[in-house]
């Protein structure tokens, strides 16, 4: 990555490293942003650590663009230090105004006078904490949803000091983490998210409360019907569709009068009595026997992902809400990751190395086939991207397709184990190129191979078409710095053949 595509957020700050916390340092750390935290919980790094892996896991089974090198975590005993050097400073200390307000005077005290200070409350308000703040403007909730690192959302809510372009530029910011910045207009206690929680919570406890049903049930309810739709489409918009043709209108004729039936208790607020409270830890107990937090966060976080992955491709395969983000993201990260065709001749490859997540597995514990191609074909954007003919070149109307493919399978590969990759052009000529990718473990041992033919083409008339100067000098380039051809390479141009006589 350059020094111009480095994330708006260089260098970052958290102080509280709980759930909230943590889930914004992994935010962070993934995008390639360096994190100083401060916490003096003394389990502070454990938790941190268990929350950084599970999202490492997530994001491994998330996104297969390539993440930037993942950022450097520091803890500092001291806060002023931890908040010194950086761009944003993430306050997530516990939901009291008196606590709050101390923590961020002192940050405010230390911090750069560049550098943006979000809260992560979840309903204190933004001009209640700029009070005794010596830059109130600078100032801003950011209120994330659990698990930040997963769930794009930040509600940005200014207070009456708060400089609008600090908003604007929060909400820039965040795109480039890959989350959904969203502008509170006026300032509300709780806020948009939290008050839509607060009602659906409510008359959940009375439904607990009078018996209706347990709370495995309405959970149920939640999860295997609106909150499918929820997921995607969000409360106007499904609503809109319930209406038929005739929209939003005849849905609210239709349906409107019902806010006047007693369906809800809204109003009446449950009384949280030891009896309810113990009914509902002891119904949720069994819900969850066998269960613990970091299990059911596991559970939480596959979940997420399988729905971003099936809303990315959404809408024919344009992305649709949050699966729609996570593809521009993506497209961002690739960009990143892509050279832009003006650096010098392109030189042998060096390899690649990943860690084969544990979803890549199959019923027999071995790297499931597809997962060779997906890796292999990785390769080969790779290789396409350093001559020049990566996602801008595509989207200037020129492409390599891939035309022929050949695999061998040597070895095993297995969830946790690392690999490294490397590929070596064969041959090539103006219109095709010959790869050769080798995954192998870090002794040298070779467990795949796969050999790729691939054909230029111009995609507007969609026949193939001689490469361009440019690309065909880098393929020079790397021809002449690539390293003697393995063994490996005496296996290319084979293909299966039928057995002979006799074989079993």
């Amino acid at each position: 990555m350059t020094p111009t595509d480095r994330p708006p957020i260089a260098r970052a700050a958290c102080v509280g490293g709980g759930v909230i916390g943590g889930g914004w340092i992994a935010r962070f750390l993934l995008a390639g942003i360096d994190v100083d935290v401060h916490d003096p919980h003394p389990e502070a790094r454990r938790i941190v650590g268990e929350v950084l892996d599970n999202a490492r896991a997530a994001y491994g089974r998330l996104t297969g663009a390539p993440l930037p090198p993942e950022g450097r975590l520091t803890f500092h005993d001291d806060l002023e230090t931890a908040v010194a050097e950086a761009d944003w400073v993430q306050e997530s200390v516990p939901e009291r105004l008196d606590l709050k307000r101390a923590v961020l005077a002192r940050i405010d005290a230390a911090a750069r006078p560049q550098a943006l200070i979000g809260s992560s409350t979840s309903g204190l308000l933004p001009t209640d904490l700029q009070e005794g703040l010596a830059h109130p403007g600078r100032l801003f909730v950011a209120h994330p949803y659990n698990p930040v690192y997963l769930l794009p959302l930040v509600e940005i809510v200014g207070g009456r000091q708060t400089a609008p372009e600090v908003v604007t530029d929060a909400i820039e910011r965040l795109a480039a983490i890959g989350m959904k910045g969203v502008h509170i207009a006026k300032e509300i206690d709780a806020f948009v998210g939290d008050r839509l929680l607060e009602a659906l919570w409510r008359e959940a406890l009375w439904l607990i409360k009078d018996g209706i049903c347990d709370v495995e049930t309405l959970d149920d309810v939640i999860r295997y019907s609106f909150g499918l739709r929820w997921a995607q489409m969000g409360l106007f918009q499904t609503y809109r569709i319930a209406g038929g043709e005739a929209g939003m209108r005849h849905f609210l004729a239709q349906f409107g009068p019902a806010l006047k039936w007693p369906w809800t208790k809204l109003t009446d607020v449950v009384d949280l009595d030891e009896a309810l409270v113990e009914t509902i830890a002891a119904q949720s107990d069994a819900q969850n026997e066998g269960l613990s937090i970091r299990r059911l966060e596991q559970i939480r976080d596959g979940n997420l992902v399988a729905i971003l992955q099936a809303l990315k491709t959404g809408d024919e395969g344009r992305g649709w809400g949050a699966g729609k983000l996570l593809s521009e993201f993506e497209t961002e990260l690739w960009r990143r990751a892509t050279p832009s065709g003006n650096e010098p001749a392109a030189q042998a490859d060096e390899g690649h190395e990943l860690v084969v997540p544990p979803a890549w597995a199959d019923y027999n514990g071995h790297m499931t086939e597809h997962r060779y191609l997906q890796v292999f074909g990785e390769a080969s954007d790779r290789l396409l991207a350093r001559i020049g003919a990566g996602t801008d070149y595509v989207a200037a109307g020129g492409s390599y397709y891939t035309v022929e493919t050949h695999l061998r399978h040597l070895g095993e590969a297995h969830a946790g184990d690392t690999l490294r990759v490397r590929t070596r052009i064969l041959s090539s000529d103006d219109k095709r190129l010959h790869l050769l990718h080798d995954l192998g473990r870090a002794d040298g041992e070779t467990i795949a191979t796969g050999e790729h033919m691939l054909l230029h083409v111009d995609r507007e008339s969609g026949r193939s078409a001689g490469a361009p100067e440019h690309i065909l000098s880098k393929i020079s380039g790397i021809l002449a710095t690539q390293e003697p051809a393995p063994e490996t390479e005496a296996i290319a141009g084979r293909a299966i053949r039928p057995a002979g006589n006799g074989a079993a």
